[in-house]
């Protein structure tokens, strides 16, 4: 007799190993779903759009209806990223690896564990980054639609995109610190060596920011553009032929010290 649970598994991937979720995983879980209720939105609005462009009744004088096409983008994006954090999640993104279904489980686990808290999860970080500053122009100029009968508040849906980033790096985090409690890896250490790269952007990100904002707020005369290079410990370094951010030497500081207090606190 089929498992109800593997039946429900194939047409929710939420429910795919759902007793080995943890809180993080089941948050996403729940926000996928709920914001999964925006496809159908997306089936009528593009619907609704040809046949407004069938009847001719699309780009009639100021009343065209540019408003859709926006809709149109606003709600896909907005689905389609928190959909990353959603397959992240529940490990239902295309996997193009002709190897990897051939592994243990033990080494899909540390395979999983290196692509998602290595890789994965740093570039999360810097494209969050990115994006924050990309966001906060926006906001600034109050950016709007390039059609006069459009959706014309598009920073908040560039505020949207920073933010989805923030959900992928959480389900990112979440799904890396599920794989390691079934791999059996519970101290500090061996969470720390797993989440190595991001351990380091996140504390140069915190640091630069600090520094940033603490420079703004003691010179206010010094020029925006001026301060990540002659702000407080925000120029470079030189080492011989290489140069370096005074931010990421202090980031690469601090994180040796925590794992070396990490390591000596390891289960043997």
């Amino acid at each position: 007799m089929t498992d109800p649970t593997d039946v429900n598994s194939l047409y929710d991937p939420g429910e795919i190993d759902r007793e080995t979720h943890n809180l993080g995983d089941r948050f996403i879980v729940g926000l996928g779903n709920f914001l999964s209720w925006l496809f159908p939105l997306l089936m009528v609005v593009i619907v609704v759009q040809v046949l407004l462009r069938n009847f001719g009744r699309l780009d009639i004088g100021p009343g065209n209806q540019a408003w859709l096409d926006d809709l149109q983008w606003w709600v896909y994006g907005i689905a389609c990223l928190v959909g990353v954090a959603f397959a992240v999640t529940t490990n239902s993104h295309v996997r193009v690896d002709i190897f990897y279904d051939n592994y243990k489980a033990s080494k899909q686990r540390r395979v999983d564990m290196f692509a998602l808290g290595w890789l994965f999860l740093p570039f999360t970080i810097i494209a969050w980054d990115l994006t924050f500053h990309y966001a906060l122009a926006s906001v600034g100029a109050l950016e709007g639609s390039s059609s006069p009968n459009g959706l014309h508040n598009l920073w908040i849906l560039k505020v949207l995109m920073n933010i989805s980033f923030i959900a992928i790096g959480f389900a990112a985090a979440a799904r890396v610190f599920r794989l390691l409690d079934l791999h059996g890896a519970f101290d500090g250490w061996s969470r720390f060596v797993w989440f190595l790269p991001s351990i380091v952007l996140g504390f140069n990100l915190a640091l630069f920011y600090a520094l940033w904002w603490l420079t703004r707020l003691t010179n206010p005369e010094m020029p925006v553009r001026s301060i990540a290079r002659d702000g407080i410990l925000l120029g470079e370094l030189e080492f011989g032929p290489y140069e370096t951010t005074m931010t990421v030497a202090l980031a690469v500081a601090i994180t040796a010290v925590l794992g070396a207090f990490l390591y000596t606190r390891r289960e043997s």
